[in-house]
């Protein structure tokens, strides 16, 4: 039996839990003898939903956000990050520099969406990180605990849609293609921290001899936007480059050797061996946080959770003594706002135990459908998250706690997915490989209505 749930506030008083047996009915009458009928039962109790502020998610990630949005309904946000690089062990430069001298230094911001008005002008600014970064991946670090930010490295003004790329360019597919266009902001910066480089590599090669003495001479950077609102970039990675002349030498066609000038490069990029701190700041949250009869909300990254409550007592006393088959859960949400730029809802959504949710995403859980559950992908057309059995959940809670209520939270999240086919039916099936919270920003209400409050459990037991 599929049974839908539809969450519709905020608001955190509870609606009345009442169970109610509804029918009782007699499965395969015909063929079984009387000692072997199974009477199945459907009943129907009532939820509380509310929203929740979130303080902060853990964001172990080389990809991140840059910029600051504002949403008429979902307020503020505004994201940085701080990211260390990745050093080879016992890195030199490939080639020596003419006198020494490292012409230019840039750092680059590749990333592959944006969010908002891609048009609107925006100024990031880089400041170097002076004290080692602490492995402490949620977003509400500070990044004044690392940086001085009295001095800038280098800032440049972009727009997340770059007009100077003609529209040619942008339709190279072939990433083959020299031409082939990657959206990115580069910002010149000061040069002598690239000079500070080679002069290390020179005078103390120690430095580089693996990333732990890397970090030391060079803990990061940290990277934010100082001016504009409206776009953040989604961003998925960062390059710190040093450019310099270097003489080059060539045989030529009688064996004698001729020399020129060339242009060399060193990059240092972003990657999982090495940390990025995601800074993620929500204001004007106040009125989604009002409690009211009608919704609850999502908000991302960091900004809000939907906390639903199940009468687990009152389900447990109705239910006792027989064997729980199914209680089916789908979440309703309202139409998008219709202004412009208005937040999309997120694809995924988990079901976890309140107090589980931090050691989840910490040790890279997945969901395993006894006390966390994925939703199906949002269905744009019906407007629903479905969950299709949730029973385990509350079964854990009688075998634990069955003295008290089940308390839940609806988490976004970014499922990364993998494929198999099937030989029977040619087609695929999919596999999550890892769930993240999800970092994208996005925003859905969903309803709390009475009707869309009740939750069914299907039970069942032998007659005596």
């Amino acid at each position: 039996m599929k049974i839908k749930l539809f969450i519709l506030g905020l608001g955190a008083t509870a609606l009345s839990m009442i169970g109610c047996d509804d029918d009782l009915n007699l499965v395969g009458s015909s063929i079984q003898p009387d000692s072997d009928k199974i009477a199945v039962f459907t009943d129907t109790f009532s939820m509380s939903a509310s929203t929740v502020k979130v303080d902060s998610i853990f964001a172990k990630s080389v990809t991140g956000l840059l910029g600051q949005i504002y949403d008429p309904l979902y307020g503020n946000l505004k994201s940085d990050y701080i990211c260390q690089f990745y050093c080879p062990e016992n890195f030199k430069f490939s080639h020596t520099p003419i006198n020494g001298v490292i012409d230019s230094v840039d750092l680059r911001i590749t990333y592959y969406s944006s969010i908002g008005d891609t048009l609107t002008p925006m100024r990031v600014q880089v400041y170097n990180v002076d004290k080692p970064l602490n492995k402490n991946y949620y977003t509400n670090m500070n990044p004044a605990d690392y940086t001085n930010m009295q001095t800038s490295l280098g800032m440049q003004t972009y727009t997340a849609y770059d007009v100077t790329v003609s529209d040619s360019i942008r339709g190279i597919t072939n990433t083959d293609d020299a031409n082939y266009y990657v959206p990115h902001v580069s910002v010149r910066l000061t040069k002598s921290i690239g000079q500070n480089f080679y002069n290390e590599t020179v005078n103390n090669p120690n430095s580089f001899k693996n990333q732990e003495n890397f970090n030391k001479f060079f803990p990061g950077l940290y990277i934010t936007t100082t001016f504009g609102s409206g776009n953040i970039l989604n961003v998925s990675n960062t390059t710190f480059s040093m450019y310099y002349k270097y003489t080059a030498t060539v045989k030529g066609s009688a064996g004698q050797d001729s020399s020129y000038i060339a242009q060399g490069v060193e990059r240092f990029n972003t990657t999982k061996e090495v940390i990025q701190l995601n800074h993620i700041a929500n204001s004007g949250l106040e009125t989604i946080l009002q409690p009211n009869n009608e919704y609850t909300y999502l908000k991302t990254p960091a900004g809000v959770f939907t906390k639903l409550t199940i009468p687990a007592t009152e389900i447990i006393k109705i239910v006792n003594g027989r064997i729980i088959n199914n209680m089916p859960l789908t979440l309703k949400a309202m139409p998008q706002e219709n202004w412009k730029y208005a937040l999309a809802p997120p694809t995924n959504l988990l079901l976890i135990p309140e107090d589980s949710i931090k050691t989840f995403f910490e040790n890279r859980s997945i969901e395993n459908n006894v006390t966390s559950f994925l939703s199906s992908d949002y269905n744009a057309s019906s407007r629903q998250y479905s969950f299709s059995n949730i029973s385990s959940i509350l079964k854990n809670q009688i075998d634990k706690a069955p003295d008290k209520d089940l308390h839940l939270l609806v988490v976004p999240v970014e499922r990364v997915k993998g494929s198999y086919s099937s030989y029977y039916n040619n087609s695929n099936s999919y596999y999550t490989i890892s769930l993240n919270h999800y970092l994208s920003p996005s925003g859905v209400k969903l309803r709390k209505d009475t009707e869309s409050m009740k939750i069914q459990v299907v039970s069942s037991k032998y007659n005596k």
